[in-house]
């Protein structure tokens, strides 16, 4: 999955898939505040500038 938007909301099941988790640790992820997520009707979005904040900070924590 290519995404290149930085504006896209994502689905959390898409956000999983993306960090090749359950949908359940995304849903832990957001609670915790380690992803931003939005409303959107009945469901959450979570925006691509979250998931590569979250993934890029991963990547400074273990070059620390």
């Amino acid at each position: 999955m290519t995404i290149q938007d930085d504006s896209r909301l994502l689905k959390v099941e898409e956000v999983a898939e993306h960090l090749n988790v359950s949908r359940w640790t995304v849903y832990r992820l957001i609670k915790e505040r380690e992803l931003t997520s939005v409303k959107v009707r009945n469901g959450r979005r979570v925006p691509l500038q979250s998931i590569r904040a979250y993934v890029a900070g991963l990547i400074e924590d273990v070059a620390s």
